[in-house]
């Protein structure tokens, strides 16, 4: 899948994950915190960013989708076309929810590509 720019090439999870993530204004508005893949299916479910909390205490886990995220070679992270207010109503949940029961607690897939408007990327 590609982002808005047009970043196809590949990267290793663990580069970036802890990587900054910016709104369109410029602020770091947190951190790309894991990446959530379906092993059978082959594909990303979703960005889990980490926006809040104090020193990891009470931090909630945003399922963002991946097509979402622009990386930005300037920023040296990724860049979301969201506004804090939007962010503030995004549906969150811990880091371990977004794994429990294949993630469909809640169906957050789902939750979460309609709650950006994005369009399914899987069948």
């Amino acid at each position: 899948m590609t982002t808005p720019s047009g970043h196809t090439t590949a990267i290793l999870a663990s580069k970036v994950k802890g990587t900054a993530v910016y709104n369109d204004a410029g602020d770091k508005i947190g951190t790309v915190e894991d990446v959530v893949l379906d092993k059978e299916s082959n594909q990303i479910l979703f960005a889990a960013l980490g926006f809040g909390g104090v020193l990891g205490m009470g931090e909630k886990y945003y399922p963002v989708p991946w097509s979402l995220l622009d990386y930005s070679e300037d920023k040296g992270g990724y860049i979301v076309p969201l506004a804090k207010e939007q962010l503030d109503r995004a549906p969150s949940y811990d880091l371990k929810d977004l794994t429990r029961h294949d993630g469909s607690l809640g169906s957050i897939r789902d939750t979460s590509y309609s709650f950006y408007k994005v369009d399914r990327d899987w069948q």
